[in-house]
């Protein structure tokens, strides 16, 4: 007689069955439903990886200009200014000080309004 149902198999199945999990329908009782949601949802969470990057780069971005507006200046201008004056700070810094340290992101904008005015 031979085992048509291997334990490797079985194991694979239920595998995939446990991601499948929580998914609407067949998707989550039946194999080759849930085999295919998997797959397309291992490659969402693979691009969304890589957009939650860009999302959180525009976001600091935001969150700078706001801050630069209420100091009379405007976003580029700003990061121009801390180019000219040799200040190295990456966007999730200076978002950061923008929301919690007012008064220090208020000193930042000063120099690099003396660096544009040299």
């Amino acid at each position: 007689m031979r085992i048509k149902n291997g334990l490797h198999a079985i194991k694979k199945r239920n595998k995939t069955l446990k991601k499948a999990k929580g998914y609407y329908g067949a998707k989550s009782k039946q194999f080759k439903a849930a085999k295919e949601q998997v797959m397309r949802s291992g490659n969402y969470a693979y691009v969304g990886r890589r957009l939650k990057k860009r999302d959180m780069r525009s976001l600091w971005i935001a969150r700078i200009n706001a801050a630069c507006r209420q100091n009379d200046i405007s976003y580029s201008v700003f990061m121009h200014g801390l180019k000219l004056a040799n200040i190295d700070l990456n966007r999730k810094i200076l978002a950061d000080m923008a929301v919690n340290d007012a008064q220090s992101f208020a000193n930042l904008v000063a120099t690099a309004k003396t660096a544009i005015s040299k």
